[in-house]
């Protein structure tokens, strides 16, 4: 399998340019210098095509470009570009009832748009304090919810997110990510290690810590994103919804990465059979146009006017785009997720027998997670064979990002066809075999 020369002569030219004005704040996987996409397929600035197993970390779910997404905002751009949140049009409307009809419980649920996934974090952040009257919060190890002062706050994923930026905000305690791959509490007799979680949250933070009737509410990702790409045990969730109730404590759950039809479902808390109270979404949901959503029971949107807004809140092209990637998702594209998925989850299930250095393979949907270990025993990371992978991987025509210590996610765009995932993971097990042999 013949590798690219990477970057080319048109992409070492944008680089140079990029280093000299953009901040470099911004962290890059690789050189990939973008020309222009269809579906799964991208193609650099030099003409070299690629399969984007990332998405734009699992933003473009209908695929690069989709006709009816472009058509969608080309005809809202005729019309008007922007009206400011002080006023009202018709697709803001629209599209917030369409997510009271997919929303991940049975109340009506009333909408709150923003622009990105930190900033529907903060709105969740406001309207769990304003509703409740308490100050504290939960939050989970392992974490990434955004990089504002307040989802900075739960973000504990990698430390770089903080240096130097502290103090954040205060009032969240964290507890350890239900990961059963690398538990690091000790579960009881016959104990889900979810329920070893909660009980260490009950146990330990409620009471050594936090008042309970301090808490605010719980937030977390009911997939660990960055953290790992980690699925929870089954009992986790009932659990931890059980112990919200019982305080009277709002369970948050970010599906900023998960949503939209990743997982094969609309939202991932709907593998658990457990209804949050707010759900924050973006990324996938407007195919790419900057779009976020703060989505909560009715009977906790409570705020009154003017304690929280935005200017670009409801903006027409990102409203057209949602209800046009909704459509594509209802009809088609979840469906695709759930069994592309399966199919990526069984030709990663063959090669990892293959070999000794994926540890664990787990996933939803399109939504899945390769770790990397030294050995299959001892499941200590292999963080440095992670990287070779990746940077093998782009070279030889797949994109991906990694995540978590070790691992490598699959993310691409919901539409992906099986034949795709055939070509991407012949890519990708040629990259493990180069990076076991050097």
């Amino acid at each position: 399998m013949k590798a690219y020369n990477l970057p080319g002569p048109k992409a070492r030219e944008y680089l140079k340019r990029d280093s000299k004005f953009i901040s470099p704040s911004y962290p890059r996987a690789y050189p990939f210098v973008m020309s222009h996409g269809k579906g799964t397929e991208v193609w650099d600035v030099d003409g070299n095509r690629f399969l984007d197993f990332a998405a734009g970390i699992a933003v473009t779910g209908t695929g690069h470009s989709h006709p009816k997404v472009v058509q969608a905002i080309q005809e809202q751009a005729e019309k008007f570009i922007h009206i400011s949140s002080d006023f009202y049009h018709p697709i803001w409307i629209e599209l917030s009832e369409r997510l009271n009809e997919i929303a991940p419980f049975s109340e009506d649920a009333v909408t709150f748009l923003s622009n990105s996934g930190t900033e529907s974090i903060e709105a969740a952040i406001k309207l769990a304090r304003h509703h409740t009257g308490r100050s504290q919060f939960i939050g989970f190890l392992g974490a990434f919810h955004g990089r504002t002062l307040g989802s900075l706050a739960f973000t504990a994923s990698k430390p770089v997110y903080r240096n130097r930026f502290f103090p954040s905000m205060g009032s969240v305690v964290h507890a350890p990510y239900p990961d059963s791959y690398r538990p690091v509490l000790q579960s009881l007799p016959g104990e889900d290690y979810g329920e070893t979680v909660i009980r260490y949250i009950e146990e330990q933070i409620l009471t050594r810590l936090l008042p309970p009737d301090d808490v605010a509410a719980v937030l977390m990702e009911p997939i660990l994103g960055e953290g790992g790409y980690i699925v929870p045990p089954r009992g986790f969730f009932p659990a931890l919804r059980d112990l919200c109730d019982r305080y009277g404590i709002l369970l948050i759950v970010d599906e900023v990465q998960s949503g939209m039809g990743r997982t094969g479902k609309w939202w991932a808390i709907q593998h658990f059979d457990v209804e949050p109270d707010i759900v924050c979404s973006a990324k996938g949901i407007a195919s790419g146009v900057p779009l976020g959503a703060m989505i909560a029971r009715r009977s906790v949107m409570t705020w009154p006017e003017g304690s929280h807004g935005n200017t670009y809140g409801g903006n027409p092209l990102a409203c057209a785009a949602a209800l046009a990637t909704i459509e594509l998702l209802e009809k088609e594209y979840i469906q695709n997720a759930a069994e592309v998925g399966e199919y990526a989850m069984d030709a990663l299930a063959e090669i990892q027998a293959r070999h000794e250095s994926i540890g664990d393979v787990r996933g939803l949907g399109l939504m899945i997670g390769v770790d990397f270990v030294e050995a299959k025993q001892t499941r200590q990371p292999n963080k440095a064979l992670r990287d070779r992978v990746e940077k093998l991987s782009f070279q030889h025509g797949l994109i991906t990002l990694a995540c978590g210590h070790s691992v490598i996610r699959f993310a691409p765009p919901l539409s992906t066809s099986k034949s795709e995932i055939d070509e991407g993971m012949q890519i990708f097990e040629y990259a493990i075999n180069l990076a076991e042999n050097e």
